[in-house]
């Protein structure tokens, strides 16, 4: 990584690497820590708990129309009020009183943030990479990004097991990282000219990638939600094992990330879109089979194996960002453009939880079946919708 195709130094390079850094170490403490916080401070039943998907999620459905308001700023000072954001979410978590609607409040806070920052990520970090080279690029910025998340996940773990570490000083610490990004952020050089930053962008040249975004949307808030609830609930595992597990997932994404982004590279979109598809329906099927299948231990410890491949699989969200980057008209709709899949993946990830909740319920004992029976189903159709992608020359 030297220079941007802006122009901007090694310096901003560096520097937006930190940012990376001290996001991942926001968003490990959300990953180890959220549900356990949920289920201890609230009590909170499969029911409440999906309900709660949809405030959460619902910034996710308007980042488009928060990147588009705020584009005359520039990706990265839209980063830096996200990671503001973010930051004073996850403080309020940890300081408000146990009321449930503030809590939803200061969800909706820190989500509008990490979702904002969903985008920009991968569009900044692009930015830095020689043409051809996008993936590997995005390798690189993950791989630190990652090994900060390895650490911060063995500390908390530590901290949690041995020292009873609070929810309000674990939210404490991870709203002190999202502000130390947003500080790096401010100090990089803004990334574009303000005047000519294209607020909103849709095209039907994008249509395949809209649809991409709309499965993996779905696909990936039945993970988000049911995959660490059976854990946390079906299986009555308490924050250390989430802690381990998000471990477990930071130490394979030290490696994982990197070679998804030289595959993405060497073999395009189309051959890592279709294999973590495939991927997907053996995860889904073995947490729909496993309880029933297995004794309980040998259980428990498939649906962990399952919950970090699922994690270390969302790695592809960067071949998707490399997708757009190399079917782009041109260079200033993919900021725009990667926004609005994150805006299209939400259309579902807002009433999904709630539709599976109610199956969950509905289905007795082996609920949690159907769930994930029907997240079988959402990876089959991904898989044949990537493997429609066309030629090198258009991503594949």
């Amino acid at each position: 990584m030297t220079t941007s195709s802006s122009g901007a130094p090694d310096r901003d390079g560096r520097l937006f690497i930190l940012a990376t850094v001290l996001i991942g170490l926001g968003t490990c403490v959300n990953s180890a820590a959220f549900n356990n916080y949920l289920k201890d401070a609230y009590a909170l039943d499969v029911a409440r708990r999906t309900f709660l998907e949809f405030p959460r999620e619902t910034p996710g459905f308007l980042v488009s129309l928060f990147v588009g308001i705020l584009a005359a700023l520039g990706e990265t000072r839209i980063a830096c009020a996200a990671g503001l954001a973010a930051s004073a979410g996850m403080l309020a978590l940890g300081w408000i009183p146990a009321s449930f609607p503030l809590m939803v409040a200061s969800v909706f806070l820190y989500s509008s943030g990490g979702h904002v920052l969903m985008p920009l990520q991968n569009s900044i970090g692009m930015g830095f990479a020689a043409e051809g080279k996008e993936g590997a690029a995005l390798g690189r910025i993950q791989f630190a990004s990652t090994a900060a998340v390895l650490s911060g996940s063995a500390i908390l773990l530590l901290l949690f097991r041995f020292a009873s570490l609070s929810y309000r000083a674990a939210f404490s610490a991870g709203a002190a990282a999202y502000a130390g990004a947003a500080l790096v952020l401010l100090s990089m050089r803004p990334r574009r000219d303000s005047a000519r930053a294209k607020r909103f962008v849709f095209r039907k040249e994008y249509s395949r990638f809209y649809v991409l975004s709309l499965l993996f949307g779905a696909r990936k808030q039945l993970f988000i939600t049911f995959g660490p609830w059976m854990i946390v609930d079906y299986f009555g595992q308490g924050v250390s094992l989430m802690t381990l597990l998000f471990f477990a997932v930071a130490s394979l994404g030290l490696f994982v990330k990197p070679a998804v982004g030289r595959l993405t590279d060497r073999l395009g979109a189309k051959a890592v879109l279709s294999g973590e598809a495939l991927l997907t329906i053996g995860v889904c099927l073995a947490y729909a089979f496993a309880p029933e299948l297995l004794p309980r231990g040998a259980a428990l410890l498939v649906v962990c194996l399952c919950y970090v491949a699922d994690q270390a699989s969302e790695a592809v969200t960067m071949t998707r960002a490399v997708y757009v980057k190399r079917i782009a008209l041109a260079p200033d709709e993919v900021a725009p453009t990667l926004s609005l899949g994150i805006s299209v993946d939400h259309v579902v990830a807002m009433f999904l939880p709630m539709l599976g909740g109610l199956a969950w319920r509905s289905g007795g004992s082996s609920g949690y079946k159907w769930v994930f029976l029907g997240g079988a189903v959402v990876a089959a159709l991904n898989f044949l919708v990537a493997r429609g992608i066309g030629s090198r020359a258009e991503g594949a």
